[in-house]
């Protein structure tokens, strides 16, 4: 029984307190016929890996493709956590900060560190936008210094955001339904069906948006 309605998002939780292990216990449940046969899994993944690498590649442009294997597999990556949470009784490790920000803090510290590093004139030119009037160039720096600062925890609080509200919901859904008669609970039942079905959706867009996003980061530099 819960006794609030974020323990389940506590990582300390549960007799063995290995919630923290359903980060990786996807890559043990995949047979190794997965990986080394043409099966259909395997070919579901080589059409969605084609599709992202064109997708950042027109991001990217030609010069950084190379770049394209770190974002594709941060996405099947974040993805994987994301439809593992949609389990019941399983931790859902996207849900925290810790997760998200290890993800997003040092790929940013990475692009800002080689950019200012390699690409100095660059990074300056990114800091006023074309056309900004000298009255407003002092101001620009600021704003614009500003919104880089913000980026990695912009990333992994929309992550974590959007992950814990889905689960909020079906949990507060899942409690209500105790009390109901026969009727409304087959509603109910339906209602987290469909909103299932949504956090399926929200597990795949947030793993694409944390994954262009940071693509588009990067072709600033």
């Amino acid at each position: 029984m819960m006794t609030n309605l974020f323990s389940v998002f506590d990582p300390s939780t549960g007799l063995l307190t290995l919630n923290w292990m359903s980060t990786f216990i996807i890559l043990m449940m995949i047979p190794m016929m997965y990986w080394i046969m043409p099966s259909r899994f395997l070919v579901i993944n080589l059409i969605i890996i084609e599709k992202l690498y064109n997708e950042l590649k027109m991001l990217m442009g030609n010069k950084y493709t190379g770049n394209s294997i770190l974002f594709i597999t941060m996405f099947f990556f974040i993805l994987t956590n994301n439809m593992m949470g949609l389990l019941p009784y399983i931790f859902t490790s996207s849900s925290h900060l810790v997760f998200t920000l290890s993800l997003a803090l040092p790929m940013w510290l990475t692009l800002m560190i080689f950019g200012w590093l390699n690409k100095t004139n660059k990074m300056f030119y990114h800091m006023i936008p074309l056309g900004t009037p000298p009255m407003l160039m002092p101001f620009m720096v600021c704003i614009e210094t500003m919104s880089n600062i913000i980026r990695p925890g912009s990333l992994a609080v929309r992550l974590t955001a959007n992950m814990i509200a889905g689960h909020l919901l079906m949990t507060l859904l899942g409690n209500l339904t105790l009390n109901l008669n026969s009727v409304m609970m087959m509603s109910m039942i339906l209602i987290q069906i469909i909103l299932m079905l949504f956090e399926t959706a929200v597990s795949i867009i947030q793993a694409y948006v944390f994954t262009v996003l940071s693509t588009l980061y990067s072709s600033e530099i």
